[in-house]
């Protein structure tokens, strides 16, 4: 019996090596011919350690993106979920598979909730909640958001009909990942939001927030969001009625949170840690702004500070229709930050 060809992007990442480790883990894991794209030739091998077969190159390189995806049934992207160049390989790539099989091939991408943003400056909570069930609503959304320029064009080729596409939007990832890959050293165990933030607040002193932080965005555990992954994939190949295409958007969250809730956390946290002035959380300065958002220095985060300060609120209804079941809530991703802030304290302890 033949292997079910998998290609996946990112696996070298905090997401990306989550969803391997879970597929790796399967029962069925024998009957995968798993291909994965990473950048270093070092990583490739000890990849080839995990029974995975590694293509030393980039996921926006022409030469790299458009062969492999044209050789494999199925597609997860957990890389840059703005990188539009990568994303018109991929469909390249597999419309050439289509062309080849009849067959529409399966993409699942990695997207974010950050294209339901909106330009709260962290002053209040929005009444919007979307609905991944809600066609009509999701379908507001202006090109312009955050993510959208890459959800359109995969959902376009959907309706082509020569791929079916599954867009995953995760919320704020977190916890400390798990794993033999992770163990490894293959992929980075690590979100960017929570540990970003524990890295400036010590920086500052103090933790931070957008205006009053009283903004929400929803939040999901790093590993029940690869279990979504797994599910998702079981319902497209044992359920044709799984949505794709303009009905194949996921929301990954269980649970939603207000900045200030992640203030306080990390204020609390770094106040016990002898690392800030007070356990209470401070707007942020327009410097401080300036220094630390959309930047890639020591203390930064990049995301842009409107992101930081939007609101983006959503519920998972389509993820749990087709059988995901995640166990962890907001009350763990408070649980979560002291670790965090362990683990960010140490590494920046040996810079």
């Amino acid at each position: 019996m033949s292997k079910t060809k998998v290609l996946l992007t990112g696996v070298t990442g905090y997401i990306g090596g989550s969803v391997l480790t879970r597929f790796l883990a399967r029962s069925d894991a024998a009957s995968f011919d798993f291909r994965v794209i990473v950048r270093s030739p070092e990583k490739a091998e000890q990849l080839r350690g995990f029974g995975v077969t590694p293509i030393v190159g980039s996921h926006n390189d022409e030469s790299v993106m458009v062969p492999a995806a044209s050789e494999v049934d199925v597609v997860i992207a957990t890389a840059d979920c703005d990188d539009l160049v990568a994303a018109k390989l991929t469909l390249k790539g597999l419309k050439k598979r289509f062309e080849q099989t009849k067959k529409p091939p399966i993409f699942i991408n990695t997207s974010g909730t950050g294209v339901l943003m909106d330009d709260a400056k962290g002053m209040y909570a929005s009444k919007t909640i979307y609905n991944d069930e809600d066609i009509t609503q999701i379908e507001t959304l202006p090109p312009s958001q955050p993510h959208r320029p890459v959800d359109l064009a995969i959902v376009a080729a959907d309706q082509e009909g020569y791929i079916k596409s599954y867009l995953i939007l995760p919320s704020t990832i977190y916890s400390i990942a798990r794993g033999k890959l992770f163990d490894a050293g293959i992929s980075h165990p690590y979100s960017q939001i929570i540990p970003g933030l524990i890295k400036l607040s010590v920086h500052r002193g103090q933790a931070g927030m957008v205006g009053e932080g009283k903004n929400m965005w929803p939040n999901v555990d790093i590993h029940d969001l690869a279990d979504l992954y797994n599910t998702l994939y079981d319902s497209i190949i044992n359920n044709p009625s799984t949505g794709h295409g303009r009905e194949g958007f996921y929301f990954g969250e269980n649970g939603e949170h207000s900045l200030l809730d992640i203030g306080k956390g990390i204020g609390q946290a770094l106040s016990e840690l002898g690392k800030a002035k007070s356990a209470e959380p401070s707007s942020f300065t327009k410097d401080e702004v300036a220094e630390y958002f959309g930047a890639s220095g020591l203390f930064s985060i990049p995301v842009p500070v409107s992101m930081m300060g939007s609101n983006a609120r959503c519920r998972a209804n389509r993820p749990k229709a087709v059988g995901w079941k995640p166990s962890k809530t907001t009350a763990d991703m408070l649980a979560s930050i002291k670790p965090e802030a362990d683990a960010a304290i140490e590494a920046m302890s040996k810079k």
